[in-house]
């Protein structure tokens, strides 16, 4: 069953006198099926944080539908967004997005307390996702006294507590080491291998080979897209590697 239907998606960008416009997506069509971990690849200028953008309704496009469990979230209301938004999305940002003035563990409430939640609901919520995450002892710390990986780690926590329908990955790896790195890959594994949905957008081919699909978008369309299956990581980190060579190159891609 599809959870996220994107169908003829398209956005022209005019400038802000009207003197000339430019088309960051052309014709993007796809969709990410329930419990799904997919990644979405694309050189500079090929349309992804736009299309990230209005995936996370906080662009609209020029044309075409987004349907999220069945609602077109591009005809929400203002009004309606930012709950729409708090109650089906998690967001995890290359840049962890956390509040220093806050601890850890207000962060992770954060998006609760916005919901009107009570304390008690939220303190159930967060310990079993902390120990889950590995971060129980740190969550009376704030963001500038740990890690990157445990910063990451709390905006993965946040992302969670809200049982969204779907996380949004915008570079989650792009500000960590490898050992972090290696670590959020595998959590996000095992997150999806308990049925959480995951959208990815990377330029990392290392963080991609863990989804068990990429897409590649060029000139503001879905050009190509690669199946996982029964492969190894490393298997799908050559298959990448192949593929974005021949993007640059302007090539063209065996189905």
């Amino acid at each position: 069953m599809s959870l996220l239907e994107v169908t003829g998606l398209k956005k022209v960008y005019t400038t802000r006198f009207g003197g000339s416009q430019v088309q960051a997506l052309s014709n993007v069509s796809f969709s990410v099926e329930e419990g799904e971990y997919a990644a979405i690849m694309g050189e500079s200028g090929s349309g992804k944080t736009t299309l990230l953008n209005i995936l996370a309704a906080l662009d609209r496009p020029t044309a075409g539908n987004v349907l999220l469990d069945g609602r077109d979230i591009t005809g929400i209301s203002e009004r309606e967004l930012s709950a729409f938004r708090r109650d089906n999305l998690g967001f995890v940002f290359q840049d962890f997005n956390l509040l220093d003035t806050f601890t850890l563990r207000d962060n992770i409430f954060l998006p609760l307390v916005l919901a009107g939640k009570s304390y008690e609901e939220m303190s159930g919520r967060i310990g079993p996702l902390a120990v889950r995450l590995g971060i129980q002892d740190l969550l009376g710390k704030y963001p500038y006294e740990v890690s990157g990986g445990e910063k990451q780690r709390a905006a993965v926590a946040r992302a969670l507590i809200t049982r969204p329908r779907l996380i949004l990955a915008d570079e989650p790896t792009g500000a960590l080491d490898s050992r972090a790195t290696d670590a959020l890959l595998r959590l996000f594994g095992s997150i999806n291998d308990e049925g959480q949905t995951i959208l990815m957008v990377t330029h990392s081919v290392k963080a991609a080979s863990h989804a068990k699909r990429v897409l590649f978008l060029r000139d503001g369309e879905v050009f190509h897209q690669l199946y996982r299956g029964g492969q190894t990581v490393e298997q799908m980190f050559a298959r990448i590697s192949d593929a974005l060579t021949v993007l640059a190159q302007g090539g063209e891609l065996d189905a």
